[in-house]
């Protein structure tokens, strides 16, 4: 006696007339979770490609400023 609980592998994909059902959930449980992983992997891109703007434009508004304050500064070295 075998510890497989079907008799055959006919029996095991038919599971006692429920198959449909059975495999039907499975079927769309496995659509759903890589649907999930494949819309967190799309926001995960969008995140990092929008982060990598930010800190770009933050570093151009930084260089823009140290670059205004050193003309300031030269410009009032030369009026005093």
């Amino acid at each position: 006696m075998s510890n497989f609980a079907f008799n055959s592998m006919a029996e095991f994909w038919a599971m006692g007339g429920y198959g449909f059902y059975v495999w039907l959930s499975f079927g769309l449980s496995l659509v759903a979770l890589l649907l999930l992983w494949w819309t967190g992997r799309q926001g995960e891109k969008h995140f990092r490609s929008q982060l990598t703007q930010r800190l770009s434009r933050e570093a151009r508004v930084r260089a823009h400023q140290q670059q205004s304050s050193s003309v300031q500064e030269s410009a009032d070295e030369s009026t005093s």
